[in-house]
């Protein structure tokens, strides 16, 4: 069974940036595709972003398109999430997902692991 837990997380101000990492172990994600997801209260979880098993192709919303960027080191087991030019809008819990598949989806039920979350909060 793949763990994900997730960090980087915290309460910034409008037009900053931060950094998210995912940190996978008990099995590699070489062979995965790899998503990040969020969820503000009362709404429905969202798509943010995914990256394929190889880096060569990423996948995202048009909400953060140009202002998120999804990397993957696969020989660390790891898998980031640069945000910037942040909105208040933005503020949510942000998941890493893994899949069985090597290419990106963008429907969470196609992703068979999750993380807890971590809290990004942005100001105005």
């Amino acid at each position: 069974q793949m763990q994900l837990e997730e960090s980087g997380g915290g309460l910034v101000q409008a037009g900053d940036s931060l950094r998210l990492s995912c940190a996978a172990s008990g099995r590699p994600i070489s062979n995965s595709a790899m998503g990040w997801f969020r969820q503000a209260p009362g709404k429905e979880r969202e798509f943010v972003g995914a990256i394929n098993w190889s880096s060569v192709a990423t996948r995202y919303s048009d909400s953060v398109k140009g202002r998120f960027t999804i990397s993957r080191d696969n020989a660390r087991n790891t898998v980031n999430l640069q945000m910037s030019s942040l909105k208040p809008e933005d503020t949510a819990i942000y998941y890493c997902a893994a899949s069985f598949a090597r290419y990106t989806t963008t429907a969470a039920a196609e992703y068979a692991y999750w993380g807890q979350g971590t809290q990004v909060t942005v100001s105005s």
